[in-house]
């Protein structure tokens, strides 16, 4: 198996990084992300107050939640999936965050976007999933943008099955995340996860054709997983049968079992699949995730210093979600030992096995020169413009913890502002990320 030979060579040069630093560090990223008010706590000072007149169409208050990349629109989709993934890690691997003395942040990190959700849920059947419009012709600091911040949202007129689902899906797994320290507040989250999921499933429709301005960013390929996703998630939540029940006939109605495997954004089979797995304990589910971390170690492509490459877009990102499926799997049993250090090389090449560091502020030779406007900005009085973006000068501020896009198949990597591609972060870059890191604390491994 290539894998095991791959594997024995890996451990022979294993070098030791402070999984529980990185995983403090991004959720420094999360708080350089914040939109609206920023609370007395807040630990990244270079970050002031910003977009504080975001309304919907109606003047609903819509301040707060997360800007999406280094520009300045809120983007519900990734938002929304981002705040799934940093619940599942809270909910299975808390152990981690207390051993990193983090959990009290990333339980604020997960409440930053659910308190937006609930703002942002105006009606049962109504729900803003967008403010702001991407604007490349500026570059501007947060607290100066210029333009008008026009808000979209999805009704019965106009549905959004993946948005309404994904959302209920980070609300439902935020609701487990506070059952015990907070249960008023976990039931408010359930109320609304309870009827977003139910208005996604009685009027279905993908989102972007509602809110199109999504559609050169995170437009869907079909609601269909997101529905089961949701209906998944629900279940764990509230225990309720019929939520379990939904989601195994919408996974057999969508032919879901004939999907290719894959856990992003976009794509939730493999996560709806261990999840299944690790609830119900059928073959059917636990099968289909073991063919599919077995596809990553023994075919799928690799560059030339070992990093598993799925895709050029986000290659880091892409490989830190599919390590976090593959952590859920060697909880279930499945040749445990095995991919727990698999995918654990995998984490190690992103934190400096590659020869550098891709997370900025950490380990050896992180980007300095990440496209991403807020940090790239020197603090006001001064000009930043597109001057600044052109300038060979690092950025003003560290964005410490932002998981930039990654290296090219050969483990080629530019740190420039100019490469969008490779040296953009993201909210949901560091979501699978973080969830991984805190499963490397919690485990000791």
């Amino acid at each position: 198996m290539r894998g095991f030979v791959y594997l024995l060579s890996a451990l022979t040069v294993c070098r030791a990084y402070d999984y529980a630093q990185a995983l403090r560090d991004s959720l420094l990223f999360y708080e350089a992300q914040r939109s609206g008010k920023l609370p007395p706590d807040q630990k990244v000072k270079w970050r002031k107050d910003s977009a504080l007149n975001d309304k919907g169409q109606n003047g609903e208050d819509l301040t707060g939640g997360y800007y999406d990349s280094g520009d300045y629109v809120k983007f519900g989709f990734p938002m929304a999936f981002t705040s799934t993934i940093l619940a599942w890690g809270l909910v299975d691997h808390e152990g981690g965050y207390i051993a990193a003395n983090a959990l009290d942040d990333a339980r604020k990190a997960v409440r930053w976007a659910t308190d937006y959700f609930i703002k942002a849920h105006v009606s049962p059947n109504e729900f803003y999933g967008q403010v702001g419009e991407v604007d490349h012709s500026i570059w501007c600091r947060p607290e100066d943008i210029p333009m008008h911040r026009p808000a979209y949202k999805i009704d019965t007129s106009h549905p959004g099955s993946d948005l309404a689902s994904e959302t209920a899906a980070a609300l439902a797994a935020a609701s487990i995340v506070f059952q015990r320290n907070d249960s008023s507040y976990a039931d408010i989250l359930l109320t609304h996860a309870k009827q977003l999921f139910d208005f996604a499933n009685k009027y279905r429709g993908k989102y972007t054709e509602s809110i199109t301005g999504a559609k050169g960013s995170y437009e869907t390929y079909s609601y269909y997983d997101e529905l089961v996703w949701g209906a998944t998630w629900l279940y764990r939540a509230t225990g309720n049968e019929s939520y379990l029940k939904i989601a195994e006939q919408l996974y057999k109605e969508f032919d879901l079992l004939y999907w290719t495997t894959g856990f992003t954004w976009d794509k939730k089979i493999s996560g709806i699949e261990v999840l299944l797995a690790r609830m119900l304990g059928k073959p059917l589910y636990k099968d289909r995730v073991i063919s599919y971390c077995g596809t990553l170690v023994d075919s799928q492509k690799r560059t030339p210093k070992g990093l598993v490459y799925i895709e050029d877009y986000g290659s880091l990102s892409k490989i830190a979600a599919a390590a976090y499926i593959c952590f859920q799997l060697a909880d279930l049993g499945a040749s445990s030992d095995f991919y727990r250090q698999f995918f654990k090389k995998q984490i190690d090449y992103i934190l400096g096995d590659s020869g550098r560091s891709y997370v900025v502020g950490f380990g050896n030779n992180p980007p300095t020169h990440v496209r991403h406007r807020s940090s790239s900005c020197p603090d006001a009085p001064a000009v930043c413009n597109w001057d600044t973006y052109w300038s060979a000068e690092p950025n003003y501020h560290i964005l410490t913890g932002a998981l930039v896009g990654g290296p090219d198949s050969n483990d080629n990597f530019v740190d420039s502002r100019l490469d969008a591609v490779h040296n953009i972060v993201a909210c949901d870059y560091n979501a699978a990320f973080q969830s991984a890191l805190a499963a490397l604390v919690d485990l000791k491994l």
